[in-house]
């Protein structure tokens, strides 16, 4: 069983990576090709997996951010999603990984109940979006979001790291009791 460490590889000159995990292969691409039309200082990689763990044998770049993506109206993505993180450091949960909840919109048709993955998030202490990424008003801003969000993983926003986005993102959301 390989273990995703966020410091295995090392960085490449201005160079931010995201892993992007889930289910839907149409649904992961339109939101990496969102991202890559976005105007970035850095040079950005999208790599897209179905699941945790990466094959070994690959040569690939260091990953400086995890964005798992659940499809709420897949139970069998919300699964493949919890058996992913059993494949990922711990260190990797100091403002590297974060949640992507999607088909939020038709909350009618849901098989996994949004608070499910508000819980999810909350356990692994990280950030989570909802969004709808089929509807072009919503995919550019969350591909906005989320590259905005990599190049401060990446470390190429002077004075902000990933543990400071975490926790601005954390402050902003209400209190659990569990917090107090």
């Amino acid at each position: 069983m390989s273990v995703l460490r966020p410091l295995d590889k090392q960085p490449g000159l201005n160079t931010a990576t995201i892993l992007l995990v889930g289910t839907e292969d149409a649904l992961l691409q339109q939101l990496a090709d969102s991202m890559l039309k976005e105007d970035c200082a850095s040079e950005l990689k999208v790599h897209l997996a179905r699941s945790l763990p990466l094959p070994s044998n690959v040569n690939r770049p260091r990953i400086d951010l995890i964005m798992f993506v659940v499809n709420l109206h897949s139970k069998y993505s919300l699964r493949n999603v919890e058996e992913s993180l059993r494949h990922v450091d711990a260190t990797f949960f100091l403002g590297k990984v974060g949640f992507l909840a999607t088909g939020a919109g038709r909350e009618s048709q849901c098989s996994v109940h949004r608070s499910t993955v508000v819980r999810l998030a909350r356990t692994y202490r990280s950030p989570l979006l909802f969004c709808d990424p089929e509807v072009d008003g919503f995919r550019v801003p969350v591909a906005q979001r989320l590259v905005r969000m990599l190049q401060i993983c990446a470390g190429h926003v002077p004075g902000v790291s990933a543990l400071n986005l975490l926790s601005l993102l954390r402050s902003s959301e209400n209190p659990t009791l569990e917090d107090l």
